[in-house]
């Protein structure tokens, strides 16, 4: 969900959210367990547009120390709440991961990250769609947002991916003659081209994506809870909300299941980004490094925004969206600071970007 990137990165790079003038939020006092109380307040804040039922879960990680802390609202209240192991949609955080694997098969040269589509099948292309891999995870392929055999009119809005399967892909891919920009002119978020991009990984490596995940990272990071297969859960799933408040279903990514489909906890993803803290590390070095050049605030790594911040930072960002969950983890590897903030806010809640000003405004509280 990335309709508001442009507005959301306008607040992100002159945000000045926390401040010692916050007030007290009514419904709420005291601390968040290990959250300082300027660090809960300006939760408790940022909880104030969303319905009841409503839960974040917070990870605030300084090199190898993180802080779990989490809120949820009940009888319009606002209370503590234990939910570091509780499972959520991390939506397109999960590019993040998908990109991941690329820097993976590029580093042991299975692949390159200038080889084209048909490195990996074999289907009689377009003549024009010479985009690379990189530029699949990077948005710059020229591939739109959604393929045009996916008509969201048509389907079922609460599982609107859930029927896009294998030959729906195929035969767009050989068959859609619809315009386009050249590859590498322009950044456009694509959720068809990172979910093309894990297809080929899995069809290069003769696997699907969920065991590609945990053999090159979930496993490698202790990640126990996270999968993209939802019956595969092993902690509870906390039931996403509608932007009315009601309990809504899961999204099913099928074939697209790289653009959005990983479910998670704060636990896991806090070890994830603890792990782009390690200067060995060469894969996630690789997905952090700068491709292309959007704007003088902002430039594309293989699956991470890289903002520059008006105080000379730079921060590594993704957010992600479902029609039940909102999502945000930004990483100043630098400072080895990051924040973590899974929720079951509907990506179609008018504040919902309130969830990336608290991540930016928490990351500002880590030293």
């Amino acid at each position: 969900m990335k309709k508001s990137l442009l507005a959301i990165l306008s607040i992100v790079l002159t945000l000045s959210v926390f401040s010692q003038s916050s007030k007290p939020v009514k419904g709420f006092s005291g601390a968040l367990g290990p959250a300082t109380p300027e660090q809960s307040q300006l939760i408790a804040e940022h909880m104030l547009p969303f319905p009841e039922k409503t839960q974040l879960a917070i990870a605030l990680i300084e090199d190898d120390s993180v802080l779990f802390t989490g809120i949820k609202r009940v009888n319009d209240t606002f209370q503590p709440a234990d939910n570091s192991l509780r499972i959520f949609e991390i939506g397109s955080i999960s590019k993040v991961f998908t990109a991941t694997l690329l820097a993976n098969l590029v580093l042991n040269e299975t692949l390159d990250l200038g080889d084209r589509i048909n490195c990996c099948i074999d289907v009689p292309l377009h003549p024009r769609d010479t985009f690379t891999l990189q530029q699949l995870a990077n948005h710059t392929s020229g591939l739109p947002r959604l393929p045009t055999n996916l008509n969201l009119g048509a389907v079922d809005f609460r599982n609107p991916y859930r029927d896009y399967s294998e030959d729906s892909l195929l035969y767009y891919l050989t068959q859609d003659t619809t315009f386009r920009k050249s590859p590498g002119e322009r950044y456009e978020y694509s959720n068809l081209g990172t979910g093309l991009l894990a297809y080929l990984l899995a069809q290069k490596e003769g696997s699907d994506y969920e065991t590609m995940l945990h053999n090159y990272i979930f496993e490698r990071y202790a990640m126990a809870y996270s999968t993209a297969i939802r019956e595969k859960l092993t902690a509870e799933l906390v039931p996403g909300l509608d932007a009315g408040g009601q309990v809504t279903p899961n999204w099913d990514f099928n074939i697209l299941v790289g653009a959005g489909g990983i479910l998670s906890n704060v636990s896991d993803l806090s070890k994830f980004a603890q792990a782009q803290f390690d200067p060995a590390n060469t894969e996630l070095a690789l997905t952090r490094e700068t491709t292309f050049e959007v704007n003088a605030r902002m430039n594309i790594g293989l699956g991470w925004h890289i903002l520059k911040t008006e105080t000379g930072k730079t921060w590594h960002w993704h957010n992600g969206g479902t029609l039940g969950y909102t999502s945000s983890m930004a990483v100043d590897v630098e400072s080895k600071t990051a924040v973590v903030i899974l929720s079951n806010v509907s990506a179609f809640h008018p504040k919902r970007q309130k969830i990336d000003e608290l991540c930016f405004g928490l990351l500002k509280t880590l030293k």
